[in-house]
């Protein structure tokens, strides 16, 4: 029995539940990516345009393990969400306390690689000189982080797959608000610059996953977590790493792939550089209001599928696909006309912003179009497939981005060549994963018949 906090996936109107689950949710995110965009506004209003170039290099980098873990995030969701729809509570607890430790040890295990390798990572990206110091010391603060961001997107998951959104935003915000606190203490009464604000990031980052690893060691639930638990059950390992693997690698795989974006924007000057830095922001803040949505997808689909109901399975994807294409279109319209006003909160000068805009105005355009690739995408998750959808994404995003940077951009080598990749890549991969999903679906619904 759930309790009033849980919302019920598999029961009562399905579009206004998606959109009580997801509102959580897109708060959560849009709070996260406002105090990680604290973190460079606050460098670029009071450390000046090399620090918050120096944070922005390490963009590609944070955005590549962070996304490995909000991917082994989702594969938790997703697992325990089908387990609960069909009511084997032995199989929840189980995964709940296997994944606890996986993610626990991948936290450990990103955090140790990040910390030795970065400096031929940013090196790789052609980090500029006069940046690159900078740049290694944020990144290796912010990576002390990993463990507890692996530790809080585990709680994440299996709450939301229990219908519970709301205890995930009132943590994150309470952690969100420490890491304004502290940037500002950091870096304006202590002079620390970009150290001050990886440091602020990394502490706040372990009280969300307190909070959230505390309400879980309160729940009667089956989805409780209890120490004397915690062990890994081999087939549950091989469950939760079969989608939660080639859900993060996927995710990993655009911030791979987007190295080679970044390498190709520190070709330009330093102008170009920080522009591309500051608009970047815009990227996360939309994403991660449509990941919400995916969020929903996913867990409904799996939480039905659990409960054998066909046709709420198939209107999940219908309605989240339209609302996720819905809010992107809206939000890219606000951005690309309050394009100025966005930027002048992570720049003073005027021809950082002017760099940024070039930047905004193409991507405001290009938003809406990753809808379709990614919510498609976590619909095949919710349906238990990752390893096709992941190859595909490989193809279609991180190969295709690659070849047009080496092809198209070094043709042309302009800004604009080199931004117009988004929306071609996005609209190619879409269209693949849409096909792979129709024959996934109608396979998963012959099981149910």
């Amino acid at each position: 029995m759930f309790n009033s906090r849980s919302l019920s996936l598999t029961e009562g109107p399905l579009f206004s539940s998606i959109v009580r689950f997801s509102l959580p949710l897109m708060l959560s995110n849009v709070l996260q990516v406002l105090f990680n965009m604290s973190d460079i506004a606050v460098v670029g209003r009071f450390a000046g345009a090399e620090a918050l170039g120096a944070v922005g290099s390490t963009t590609i980098l944070v955005s590549l393990f962070t996304g490995f873990m909000i991917g082994m995030g989702s594969g938790v969701n997703v697992t325990v969400a089908r387990y609960l729809g069909a009511e084997r509570h032995r199989d929840v607890s189980e995964t709940v306390h296997t994944s606890a430790l996986l993610l626990l040890f991948t936290g450990v295990l990103l955090l140790a690689l990040g910390f030795a390798f970065a400096p031929a990572l940013l090196g790789l990206l052609g980090t500029k000189d006069v940046l690159l110091g900078g740049a290694i010391r944020y990144l290796r603060i912010y990576l002390l982080g990993m463990p507890a961001l692996a530790l809080f997107n585990f709680g994440n998951g299996v709450l939301s797959a229990a219908g519970d959104t709301r205890r995930p935003l009132m943590f994150l915000s309470i952690a969100g608000a420490l890491n304004v606190a502290l940037n500002l203490l950091f870096v304006i009464g202590f002079g620390m610059a970009e150290a001050g604000v990886a440091l602020a990031s990394a502490l706040s980052q372990y009280v969300s996953a307190g909070l959230i690893l505390l309400s879980l060691s309160h729940r009667d639930e089956s989805y409780g977590l209890h120490r004397r638990l915690l062990r890994l059950h081999p087939d549950k390992c091989r469950q939760v790493l079969g989608i939660s693997v080639p859900s993060g690698l996927q995710n990993a795989i655009f911030a791979i792939a987007n190295l080679f974006i970044q390498a190709g924007v520190n070709t330009f000057d330093a102008v170009m550089v920080e522009g591309n830095a500051a608009a970047a922001n815009a990227d996360a803040l939309i994403y991660d209001v449509m990941a919400a949505v995916y969020t929903a997808c996913a867990s409904f689909m799996s939480r039905n599928f659990g409960a054998r109901k066909r046709d709420r399975v198939r209107r999940s994807y219908i309605l989240c696909l339209s609302l996720s294409f819905g809010i992107a279109a809206v939000m890219s319209g606000a951005l690309v006309l309050l394009g100025r006003q966005f930027l002048s909160l992570f720049t003073k000068d005027a021809a950082v912003a002017e760099a940024g805009l070039i930047r905004l105005r193409v991507m405001g355009c290009s938003y809406a179009f990753s809808a379709l690739m990614d919510c498609t995408i976590a619909a095949s998750r919710g349906l238990g497939k990752s390893l096709v959808p992941m190859i595909i994404v490989i193809l279609g995003s991180c190969v295709f981005r690659v070849a047009w940077v080496f092809t198209v951009f070094a043709h042309y080598h302009t800004i604009l060549s080199l931004y117009l990749l988004y929306i071609f890549s996005w609209t190619i991969t879409g269209v693949s994963e849409l096909l792979y999903f129709l024959r996934c679906y109608r396979s998963r619904m012959q099981e149910l018949a």
